[in-house]
């Protein structure tokens, strides 16, 4: 049509000529994973347009209140541009038009925030043109109709969205269940370690002679838990990760089907999160009980389980504390390492394992730095 002339002839000469192609990228959210992700491309510019003649062009930048245009692309300076050169109070509609009025092709938006609100701006980007790529979870965890709406988008807009860090941060876990099940595999049960403060909590919790309120303040300082660590004890954010996979082998389950073990005594559960802090010896007599009643050679992990039968339209979904055996595959994690084991009819009783760092905001940048790469394999 006539309004692409200008994006066709940009395609058709990079193609005739031999001129890189040119990957257009706009990405909100400028936190740890971010800021990260920015600079891991920054730098990998160079290397990706040498290997592969692809040049990834950042034209966007954008926080909840400021966005950074730059057609050519921003620079090293981008947190001092975003600073003095953006946009204040913009829309999504900003960066869509300033992608039309620039003529850019092969567009990808990053979202990389953990914002409710937006996932609002998905369809209008699909129904623009863009590729979506995103670390933050909520869109693959509202409710099931929205999940169908956008995935219904996608397909007649001929887009793709890729979001493999919502679980598992830069492990190959969803890549590796939707090849299983696309390919046929009855997938029966995935159980593992979902969240990389809880692993260390508890692999920790189960070999030193500390209380479980010490195990914690070490790793709150250390910066494995969120500011608030009953945000991780609560045990949304595993749920939220079971839920994406029970939803990737095409099960209708809501949130509110999944039975979450909080870890938090009810008592402790309001208030701010200095006065939980100063409280939390509180919590040693419970998980002193719970710990010296373990079989002999057993250590407590807190993981997710997707069971029952998943050729149904729902599975049980259960987030949950318990012992096993040290010797076992979710026994001897170690650190703050997530782990993952995919039971199929074809691997019988010997699950797939996938371990490893699952969580930090230079492995997530990678894994969402990896998607955006992949999204270059179609570009024209």
């Amino acid at each position: 049509e006539e309004k692409d002339l200008n994006k066709a002839v940009n395609v058709i000469h990079g193609q005739i000529f031999g001129v890189s192609t040119n990957i257009n990228i706009a990405i909100v959210g400028v936190g740890l994973v971010g800021g990260t992700l920015i600079n891991q491309i920054l730098n990998s510019k160079a290397d990706v347009l040498k290997r592969r003649n692809i040049n990834l062009n950042i034209f966007a930048v954008a926080n909840s209140t400021k966005v950074l245009l730059e057609s050519k692309g921003i620079s090293q300076s981008w947190r001092e541009d975003l600073q003095t050169k953006a946009f204040e109070n913009y829309t999504i509609n900003d960066i869509i038009g300033y992608a039309k009025e620039n003529h850019l092709e092969n567009l990808i938006a990053v979202d990389n925030t953990a914002a409710l609100s937006f996932i609002k701006n998905y369809i209008p980007l699909v129904e623009n043109g863009f590729d979506l790529v995103s670390s933050n979870k909520i869109a693959n965890t509202v409710d099931f109709n929205f999940y169908k709406d956008l995935r219904k988008v996608l397909q007649s807009n001929e887009r793709k969205y890729l979001y493999e860090t919502n679980v598992g941060a830069g492990l190959p876990l969803l890549d590796t269940i939707k090849l299983l099940h696309h390919s046929g595999e009855n997938i029966t049960k995935i159980k593992g370690v979902f969240s990389g403060s809880l692993s260390y909590l508890f692999n920790n919790y189960s070999l030193q002679d500390k209380n479980i309120s010490e195990v914690l303040l070490d790793a709150v300082d250390k910066g494995y838990t969120e500011p608030d660590p009953r945000e991780d004890l609560s045990g949304n954010d595993v749920a939220r990760k079971l839920l994406i996979l029970a939803r990737e082998l095409d099960l209708e389950n809501e949130f509110e089907d999944v039975d979450i073990k909080n870890l938090i005594p009810k008592h402790l559960r309001e208030g701010d999160v200095e006065h939980f802090l100063t409280r939390l010896n509180e919590m040693d007599q419970e998980y002193h009980e719970i710990k010296s009643n373990q079989e002999p050679d057993h250590v407590l992990r807190y993981i997710g389980e997707l069971s029952g039968d998943l050729t149904q339209s729902k599975g049980n979904l259960a987030v949950k504390l318990v012992s096993v055996p040290i010797d076992s595959s979710l026994g001897q994690v170690k650190g703050s390492d997530s782990i993952f084991e995919i039971y199929t009819e074809s691997y019988g009783e010997q699950p797939l394992v996938i371990q490893g760092a699952g969580a930090g905001a230079e492995v997530t940048a990678r894994g969402v730095f990896g998607d955006i790469l992949r999204l270059t394999e179609k570009a024209f």
